[in-house]
């Protein structure tokens, strides 16, 4: 049975999606059968791993209001390992047209649970707000991933998030645990980023990866190019820092390392 990790912060520009993308492309690297699912409508997962979303017919939306299945729309990506459903534009409209369903906060759940049994891991691209889509994403989840900036307002609107996941565990998902706090733009130069890693490890102790993700200019890059870092670069400190990030995730769930 795989794992299903939520990557989550309704604050933006914290590194999340990239975080998503090259986590799931480093389980892929580690040859785990992993599942790439953008729940974000911006759908930067989708276009960061290579695919037009103006060209996508069928994404997450469909599945979960349509009831489209998902072998309808589950595409294979240029990495061996990694599969991806797509997200397009009209996952905005979903929140609405979901209002008055039954059970709504199950929709994700329902679609992602079966799938269970054929990838080790399963990794959510959330959107950066509290709302219905990223509920059922947290509904659906094993565990959460919380990316967290190493700047100053780092801390701000985490008490929000960590507030929400507390009514998610008493009200929806009883099971639902974080899987730990990532520090991402990590600037070895900055004082203040030095501040900030140490300031959360001080609040959040053992919930703090070990794995910290540096500003990394190859990182920046290769979204543009529609490639996971490790496709564009896989020497770059950013590359190797998502690989062992992916180690780190693979070692706490007790599931063997693949060389």
């Amino acid at each position: 049975m795989g794992k299903i990790i939520a990557v989550a912060n309704q604050k933006g520009g914290v590194g999340k999606t990239t975080s998503a993308i090259n986590l799931a492309a480093s389980l892929a690297a580690l040859e785990y059968k992993t599942l790439l699912v953008d729940a974000d409508p911006q759908a930067n997962a989708t276009s960061g791993i290579g695919f037009d979303p103006k060209d996508i017919e069928n994404s997450i939306y469909e599945c979960m209001v349509d009831g489209v299945k998902t072998e309808d729309i589950i595409m294979s990506s240029p990495i061996d390992f990694l599969d991806l459903i797509p997200s397009h534009i009209d996952l905005v409209g979903a929140e609405v047209e979901m209002i008055n369903l039954p059970n709504r906060e199950d929709k994700m759940k329902q679609v992602l649970v079966p799938l269970k049994e054929k990838y080790d891991f399963i990794i959510i691209d959330c959107s950066p707000s509290l709302g219905l889509i990223t509920v059922n994403s947290l509904t659906a989840a094993d565990s959460v991933i919380i990316p967290v900036q190493c700047e100053y307002f780092a801390l701000e609107g985490l008490g929000k998030l960590l507030n929400t996941i507390k009514i998610i565990q008493s009200r929806l998902n009883p099971d639902l645990e974080i899987e730990g706090l990532l520090l991402t733009m990590y600037d070895v130069r900055l004082r203040l980023s030095n501040q900030v890693v140490e300031e959360v490890k001080m609040h959040f102790q053992q919930m703090v990866f070990d794995t910290i993700i540096p500003r990394n200019v190859k990182l920046s890059e290769s979204p543009s190019f529609g490639v996971p870092v490790i496709l564009h670069d896989a020497e770059s400190k950013g590359a190797i820092s998502y690989l062992n990030l992916a180690r780190e995730i693979v070692e706490k769930n007790g599931v063997a390392v693949v060389q």
